[in-house]
This record gives structure tokens, sequence and C-alpha cells, in this order.
């Protein structure tokens, strides 16, 4: 299953160079990486980066994260994939830019899934 990062280009061009994601600043205060579902995914784009330029989305491979994968309850209840260790770059599948549209949503490439 894939599990998805919004993160700032800029924070991810510092992940690249070193080989693995520490987090964001919400991440590092809250002591593990905030991830989604596909499902869950553009609910937090429009909450936590609503109309907010210069970002990627990062699809990551959930199998190889190993134990330090937590599902934990958030937003209303629903099970949230949080990581209490770096990303490592190998568990990465693919990353694409998360433009804005022209109603302040943010614009998911075209084949990205609806659910999984």
């Amino acid at each position: 299953m894939w599990i998805y990062k919004i993160v700032a280009q800029t924070e991810w061009a510092q992940a690249e160079a070193a080989g693995h994601f520490n987090g964001s600043s919400v991440d590092l205060r809250d002591g593990y990486i905030h991830f989604s579902t596909a499902e869950q995914v553009r609910e937090t784009a429009a909450k936590h980066f609503a109309a907010r330029q210069g970002l990627l989305l990062v699809a990551v491979d959930s199998a190889q994260l190993g134990p330090q994968l937590v599902w934990e309850p958030s937003r209303g209840g629903a099970l949230f994939p949080h990581l209490y260790a770096p990303l490592p770059s190998q568990a990465v599948s693919w990353i694409a830019a998360l433009e804005v549209g022209p109603h302040g949503l943010h614009v998911f490439p075209p084949d990205f899934p609806a659910s999984q």
C-alpha cells in the first residue's frame, strides 16, 4: 500500500541530499512523520496546506517502513500512518509536483487514485 507525504520542495531537496527525510518542522515537533492514505491526502492538503505553493506529493511504499510505521487515530478517529523514524529514500515510489489550481485547491496527478 502506498502512503503519501505532502512536503515543501525545499525540504525535500535537503532530504534528497541527505538520503533520507527526517520530517518537516511539524513532524519534528510531533515526534513522527505524518502521512496520509490516498483517501485522506486531499483533505490533508486542503486543511493543512491550503493554497500553498511549492509542494510535492511523495508516494511511499509502506511495506518498506517496518514496525516504525504506526497507524494511529486522528481526524474523526480515522487511522493515519505515522513514521517514528527517518524516511529512507529507497521507500519512495514516486514524486509529483502539487500545484494549486484556480480555486485554491491542489491539483493531484491525473492518474492519482481516488482510493485504494
